[in-house]
Parts: C-alpha cells; structure tokens; sequence
C-alpha cells in the first residue's frame, strides 16, 4: 500500500475527527504499531485490522496535505490526457490523468506528498500539474478499463458541415510520402473517425468508401440495404484509404493487390471490432468495412424471431449428446448469431465448448475460441483434429468450406461430440446434396446429421408507422392461389426513424429440416433434393415461405419482402397472372349477367 508510505503523524487525528475511526481504536492501532518487529505505517495497521478502509485512509492524507480527494468514475476521465502519459508510465507509477483545461492537467495519485513525481509529470507533459488523491485500487481499476494499444478511441470527430476542415487537405498526392503525411493529418483521422462513428450510430453494419467519378462516395448497409452517407472529394481517396490502412496495420505501400486487416475502436466508452477489406479499383482502392457492435445483437435465441414451433426443435436438438446441426444461407443471413446463440444457451460450467472460428466475432463466456490462422497453416480442418484432442463436449466450426473439414466435422459427431456448423446452401434439403458433392459418405451424413437450419433476415415493418391496408383483389386471389390466408395486411408508410423506407431492424425467417428414420433411409439411397423435400414437408418441415408469411401476417414483416427473400418471385408473378386471369373471368361473369 504503496500511497500510506508518506503518513502524515495526524492522519490518526483525522480518521478520529472523521468518525471514520474511534480513538480506542486508533490507541490500539498505535499500541500495535510500537510492538511490530518491523516497520508499518499506521495507515496500513489501521486497514489490516479492519477498523477502517484504504479510501478512508486515502481520504485523510489528502486532508493532510490540502489536496482534493476523489473516487475516480469513468466520467472523469477525458480519454485524450493518454496521449500525454504513456500507459507503461501510468502503470509502474500509479498516476492516472483525468482532464486537461487551460493547460492544467489533473493527475490522480496515491501520493499526495510525492513532490518528486508533480514536478517530473510537468516535465514530461510540459502542462502545469494539479494533483488528486485516491487509491491505489482505483487507479487499478481505472487502467483495466483503458483500451489496447492497438484500440483507436474515436473522440476526435469532424462534423460533415466543417467543409472547411476538408479543403485544408484537398490537394493532389504526389508521392507516398505526401500520402502517409496527408493520412496523418488531424482533418483526415477526423473524417475518418467521423463515418466510422456515424455508421455506428445508424446501426449500419457495413461501410462502403468507395471512388466514384467525382467523388468519394460513403454507402451504408442498413437492414441488409445500401444508403447514402456522406460524398467527400475525389482527391481524399488515398489519405481516407491510408488512414484506415495504417489503424488495420496493413501496407499503405501496396495498392494493387487486395489487403484484409481488423480494427478495435473505442466509442461511447464501448469497444467495436472492425473487418477491414481493400480492394484496387479504376479510380482508386475501394474500401469495405464489416461493423461488429455487439451492442445490436442479442445472443439470446428467444429473441432472434423463432417461432414457437421451430424454436421448439431447435432447442431438442441443440441439446442432443451428438451429431451435427447445420445452419444455412447466404452471407449476412445471420448464421453466426443463430450458433452464437446456441452455444450461450447450452454452455456452463459442466460442458467443455469449443469453437473453431475466422475470425472471432463475438467472445463468449465458458466457451474456449480458437482463431484460425491461414498464413501459418492452421486452416479450419487441421484445427479441429487438434481440437478433438481438447476432450470438448460441443463444438462449433465457423464454416464447412472443404471435404476434409465436413470429414472431420462428422467423425467428431459419430465419436460422441455434438457439432454446430454452417454451409452455404440456399435452404435445408440442398445442405444434404451439398456434402455429398463434397465426396462425403452418404451413409456418414445419415448417420450423424440432426437438423438443418436454414434462414433468412427480413426487413421488420417500422413499429412507428405500421399500419394495416387493404389489399386488391388480385393479391388476395395470388395468396390463397399460393395456399396462404391473409386476414389482415400491414406495411410500413414511412418515417422519420425508419428513413421513410417504412422499415425498421430485422428478423429471422427460418426453415427446419429435422432428420428421421425416413429421410436417413432416403439419404443413404442419395436421393435427390425434391424427394428430399418432398419427405420433409410429409414429416412436419416448416419452409422459409411458410414461416415468413405468417410472421407477415402476425403483422412483423410485409408479403412482398418475405417472398423476395424466399426466391418466390416467379412463383408470386405466376399467382398474380392467374388471379388477374380470375379476377377479369369474374368481372366478365358480372358484367353479362348485369346485361341480362
């Protein structure tokens, strides 16, 4: 307790005065003092015999030494005083800087009277330094909640109207050495702070920046759909794309080859992953960032939009003692949150769970991630065989990309590991066809294959202004020729909240395909995929189509949305041509019948 080394002789009195202490107390703590065989302050005497606390104590060398005291809160901290004391500094010091104004810059110490260290921080920050006392578990605590080194706090952010902040660099690249100079200038990390920041209060989870004719032009993905953000100009490509190269640590150097890289920053106190991918265009690199706020996803799987019946099933199988669950669709369909999900339902203390993954998304509690690392050979196959060595319970693999993974993936399976997977394929039985193209036994897949999960993330109506509408007769007629009811239709106007697009957020549509004896038999004949189908729908398989239009008419989605998702619109097109065909038959019957 390095901060009651320097113990005032009236910090006794202090403690009294305070009623922090009583003086018996305090007698015997003296008492105590004189009879130790080695030296001990009486502050640490005090704490070690439980009369009083360490802040207590810090609380009265401040009032010794006529220095304010405080409990330190993350709302004290301005993080940028770290670019004026190192991380290291803070650490071997137990300092911690709070705010700087008008030049004086506060520093928290747990030595109020170390004068040797005020005078060495104004030299090293050349700002005049004013001191607070607080604990030294504080400070601890504080520099736990710091960032990485490699974290960018994203604090210093240009407002899209200081047009004059962007012309201070609008000027053409000569060299890279202008260009790495050009990318380190504050307007520039600025404006990049600034559409990272932006796409993460919109909730967007992708960044566009890509070179237009005139322009650079700023995309976001909302809700699975492109937006306009922000068009800067054209001469700002190379420093944008530098910047956020030298935070992904990548080579500005190389502009005609693709790079990938990652990006932890920290904003609103919160820390957001980034997935960095450049790509070489005709008018300059062409940006993509992956936004990964953990803040906007749950992992709870009752609330990602199951129905009661898929969820139901869902839950059998994840907690089966083997086999493998598969999870399909297309990229941003929402694969990884669903098997996110799963293994936070399932895992405790009496499961090993691993994952094999690329990259880590989101970390779990009680679940053990592993990275996969391609340069270096460790690609997902080889680190699930070494993972089987790891006695796990359940395990996940990020993606079925090859033969040898599925191989590997279903003897873990059939040795007694339940397995949790996605594939590429556009819904349930075709997950099948796909192993065995892959040159997977059929009989291995019947053997160790639980349930196919495939879905799909529909846009959900804007809550704010949903509204039921009446719909024309021939859409009607399309549904009930489609084998649907609508008794009541919804859709969104349009809002302010929802940019006038009359959606809002997303849900899940999904298919289940739970594997029986029958479809065992069928799988192992290699059946093709409509006979697979076929038995599917015979044993109770909810279809994407199925599942999207009763939530579209539990009012959470709209038809048009669910049937564009689901690949249904010739067959829509189709129903809309027959209803329009019965629709006019009916109006031809009315109208002779009104001559006669």
């Amino acid at each position: 307790m390095s901060s009651l080394l320097a113990a005032p002789p009236r910090i006794g009195n202090i403690l009294v005065d305070r009623g922090y202490v009583t003086a018996e107390q305090l007698q015997q703590a003296l008492e105590y003092q004189k009879s130790a065989g080695r030296q001990k302050l009486l502050g640490e005497i005090l704490v070690e015999l439980g009369f009083c606390t360490e802040d207590q104590v810090v609380e009265a060398l401040a009032i010794a030494y006529g220095v304010p005291y405080a409990k330190l809160e993350a709302r004290l901290h301005d993080p940028r005083t770290l670019e004026l004391i190192s991380r290291d500094y803070i650490e071997k010091n137990l300092v911690f800087p709070l705010f700087c104004v008008r030049d004086v810059l506060t520093v928290a110490v747990t030595e109020p009277a170390n004068l040797f260290l005020v005078d060495e921080l104004e030299r090293l920050t050349g700002k005049r330094v004013q001191i607070v006392a607080t604990s030294a578990k504080d400070i601890r605590r504080m520099i736990s909640t710091l960032p990485d080194a490699s974290v960018f706090v994203l604090d210093d952010i240009i407002d899209a109207d200081q047009t004059s902040e962007i012309t201070l660099i609008e000027e053409a690249i000569e060299d890279l050495g202008d260009l790495e100079e050009m990318s380190d200038q504050s307007p520039v990390i600025r404006l990049v702070n600034y559409i990272i920041a932006q796409a993460v209060k919109e909730g967007a989870s992708d960044i566009h920046i890509e070179p237009a004719e005139r322009c650079v032009r700023v995309r976001h993905r909302i809700d699975g759909r492109l937006y306009k953000a922000l068009e800067v100009p054209l001469h700002l490509i190379g420093a944008i794309t530098s910047r956020i190269k030298i935070m992904a640590s990548l080579d500005i150097s190389e502009r005609r080859l693709p790079q990938d890289g990652r990006i932890h920053v920290m904003l609103d106190g919160r820390k957001i992953d980034l997935r960095i991918s450049t790509f070489p265009a005709a008018r300059g690199e062409k940006t993509v960032i992956r936004v990964l706020d953990t803040r906007n996803v749950s992992l709870n799987l009752r609330e990602l939009g199951f129905a009661e019946d898929v969820l139901e099933t869902l839950l059998r199988n994840i907690r089966a003692p083997n086999g493998i669950i598969l999870v399909t669709g297309p990229t941003g369909s929402g694969k990884s949150t669903t098997l996110y999900a799963c293994l936070n339902e399932i895992s405790d203390m009496h499961n090993n769970v691993c994952t094999v993954e690329d990259p880590i998304e989101y970390h779990l509690p009680l679940v053990n991630q592993f990275q996969v690392q391609e340069k270096i050979g460790l690609t997902f196959s080889k680190a699930l065989r070494t993972l089987l060595r790891q006695d796990p319970d359940v395990i996940m693999v990020g993606e079925v990309r090859d033969e040898e993974t599925a191989r590997t993936a279903i003897q873990a399976a059939l040795t007694g590991h339940l397995v949790f997977s996605t594939l590429h394929t556009n819904d349930a039985p075709s997950a099948i066809t796909r192993l065995i193209n892959m040159g997977i036994d059929a009989y291995l897949i019947s053997a160790a294959l639980n349930l196919v999960l495939a879905q799909r993330l529909a846009r959900r109506i804007c809550p704010k202004c949903r509204q039921s509408f009446e719909p024309t007769r021939q859409m009607r007629r399309a549904l009930e020729r489609l084998g649907f009811d609508m008794p009541q239709y919804y859709r969104g106007v349009g809002c302010r909240r929802c940019r006038n697009t009359g959606y809002t957020g997303r849900l899940g549509i999904h298919e289940t395909l739970e594997i029986n004896d029958d479809l065992r038999d069928a799988i192992v004949a290699q059946e093709p995929v409509t006979h697979l189908r076929q038995i599917g729908l015979r044993s109770g398989m909810v279809t994407l189509k199925h599942d999207g239009l009763r939530k579209a008419r539990e009012g959470l989605t709209t038809v048009d949305e669910v049937l564009q998702l689901v690949g249904c619109v010739q067959e829509w097109a189709s129903a809309l041509s027959g209803a329009d065909r019965e629709t006019g038959s009916d109006s031809a019957m009315g109208s002779s019948a009104s001559d006669s």
